[in-house]
């Protein structure tokens, strides 16, 4: 549960501190007085997007904190190697800057704003006002029915991953069908493509090569000259020895002189290397004019070979790797498309046996929506009965999808949430009858029954009672008392009769102090609570009345929640 909440530089909320019950918590206050930012505030430390406008005036960042206790073991902790410390106590920590960045933390340890999120969902859920819009909104009713049937992990998941398949196979089969025509204009290309690259017998590594080699023949002459005279300084010619021929003959004198010393021995041995490195270099020199030797015309060919490649080049790869790669491809999508109908074959008949899959696994989850549908009904209108809506009637309408296929990602069916507001009035979509205060009810029924089955330990109502009163509202605050017997809720509210059950309750004031604007959020001992509710039932002016009927709602508030104890 939210333990502890603090809020610093939020909006008008300069520094605020809250300590929250494990049960019925309650904000109220004047319209503007910044119920919702509290709400906004507990939307930020849970991973909610939020606005750098968020950040008060003058202020150059903003902090929101949390501390929760008596948490389950959620699958985030263990994905994420965060946990509660040795108290069971789990610290949130979110700070906005000026620039946008944020830096959260979950006790102590960094967070992305993507893994807070991931962890607030968990935590905490919020329903706001907006909520009653999803429920007119018949697209949203069928992943309300999948969320209260358990079905989202198993079934749908199951059938998700079979349609996916079957999905993959139409696109598969779809990128081979094509016209006779179209097929004959793409294997003439195709061929042509391969004819022309197979005939210019590429190899790899070849436009290397030739550049190498025609540099060399581009300067044939200068470089067959200089390696040349260089063969004849290292080799010797006709008329002159060699500087080989020369180191031979020192080392050959020294190895002489050794006979007589030791010092013409090492010098002869050091000649000795230096004659074979000489030797060793004059025979690179003669490998390299060896390959200077030029056929006449030599460097025309490389040059127009170049040229070959460099005009294959601009159409099909930048380098002869590239063009070799080219041609797999064609050759591959040539035999693909002479070979269409057999593939094609294979890949129907992998078709119908995907699609064979998807319906039995979409028929099996019809089948866990239908029970799950008649289970939510009766405990929507068990829960309707408690809000005093005894003779509204709730049904769950499920159709077969439209479509080829008679499916799509979310199954085969089509669910739409039908009310009856008045007695012997035929069902109709919801969205079509339903007034604000029913929505209202409706809502917070639905929304009671999915808690049921979440490990989420707090519930927040921001405002959802629009369009409630009277004895309704009464309903309405019994059903959160109820409710909060089992989860720790949360509530803002303008009802006197929600304020009344709460067994917390929180006054968000607003003021203004040297120029600037403050909203305190105060926690109520009994007299300021009934002087609270009183306001709440007669406005500004609070009478000895007023008072004493708030006070006559709180006790009878007291009553009901210890007969709900029991």
């Amino acid at each position: 549960m939210l333990a502890h909440l603090h809020i610093e530089n939020i909006a008008v909320i300069e520094s605020s501190d809250l300590t929250f019950g494990p049960r019925f918590n309650v904000l109220t206050g004047e319209t503007g007085a910044g119920k919702s930012i509290v709400v906004d505030a507990i939307g930020a430390i849970l991973g909610q997007r939020t606005s750098r406008d968020l950040i008060r005036t003058n202020a150059r960042s903003a902090c929101v904190e949390a501390l929760f206790r008596d948490l389950p073991a959620l699958e985030w902790f263990a994905q994420s190697g965060v946990a509660p410390d040795e108290n069971g106590e789990l610290l949130l920590r979110r700070e906005l800057q000026a620039d946008g960045r944020n830096l959260c933390r979950a006790n102590g340890q960094l967070l992305t704003v993507a893994q807070l999120k991931a962890l607030g969902d968990q935590l905490v859920n919020i329903h706001g006002q907006h909520d009653g819009q999803q429920l007119l909104d018949p697209t949203c009713h069928l992943s309300y029915l999948d969320r209260f049937a358990a079905l989202t992990e198993g079934p749908l998941a199951d059938f998700q991953r079979s349609y996916e398949t079957v999905m993959g196979l139409r696109r598969e089969i779809a990128a081979l069908q094509m016209d006779e025509s179209e097929k004959a204009r793409r294997l003439d290309a195709l061929q042509y493509q391969i004819d022309e690259l197979e005939g210019a017998q590429l190899k790899e590594g070849e436009q290397e090569e030739l550049t190498r080699r025609r540099d060399l023949l581009r300067n044939g002459e200068k470089l067959m000259a200089a390696a040349a005279e260089a063969h004849a300084a290292l080799s010797g010619d006709e008329d002159n020895a060699g500087a080989a021929d020369l180191l031979e003959r020192a080392a050959d004198a020294l190895r002489a002189g050794g006979r007589a010393s030791q010092d013409f021995s090492d010098l002869s041995a050091a000649a000795d290397e230096v004659r074979y490195a000489a030797q060793d270099l004059s025979e690179r020199v003669r490998d390299l004019l060896d390959a200077l030797d030029m056929e006449p015309g030599e460097l025309d060919q490389v040059e127009t070979r170049l040229e070959q490649l460099y005009r294959l080049g601009k159409k099909y790869g930048a380098t002869t790797a590239d063009m070799l790669a080219y041609l797999e491809r064609c050759r591959a999508e040539l035999d693909q498309i002479q070979f269409s109908a057999e593939a094609l074959e294979t890949l129907r008949q992998k078709l119908d046996s995907a699609l064979d899959d998807a319906v039995s696994k979409g028929k099996a989850l019809s089948a866990k929506r239908q029970a799950g549908a008649r289970e939510l009904e009766a405990r929507i209108q068990t829960e309707l009965g408690e809000l005093d809506m005894p003779k509204v009637r709730f049904s769950v309408q499920m159709t077969p999808k439209a479509g080829e296929l008679g499916m799509d990602a979310t199954g085969m069916d089509e669910v739409c949430f039908l009310l009856s507001a008045n007695v012997g009035e035929d069902l109709k979509p919801i969205h079509k009858i339903a007034s604000g205060g029913e929505l209202s009810r409706i809502m917070l029924a639905l929304k009671n029954v999915l808690a049921e089955n979440d490990d989420v330990s707090t519930l927040i109502f921001d405002e959802v009672d629009a369009g409630v009163s009277g004895r309704a509202a009464q309903k309405v605050a019994q059903k959160l008392a109820q409710v909060s017997r089992r989860k720790q809720v949360l509530c803002v509210t303008h009802l006197p009769q929600l304020a009344a059950m709460a067994d917390d309750h929180f006054s968000v004031e607003k003021g203004e102090r040297q120029g600037r604007t403050f909203t305190d959020v105060v926690a109520l001992d009994f007299d300021q609570r009934k002087a609270e509710v009183a306001r709440l039932t007669s406005g500004e002016r609070v009478t000895a009345a007023s008072l004493a009927s708030a006070g006559e709602l709180l006790e009878s508030a007291q009553e009901l929640k210890k007969r709900l104890d029991k």
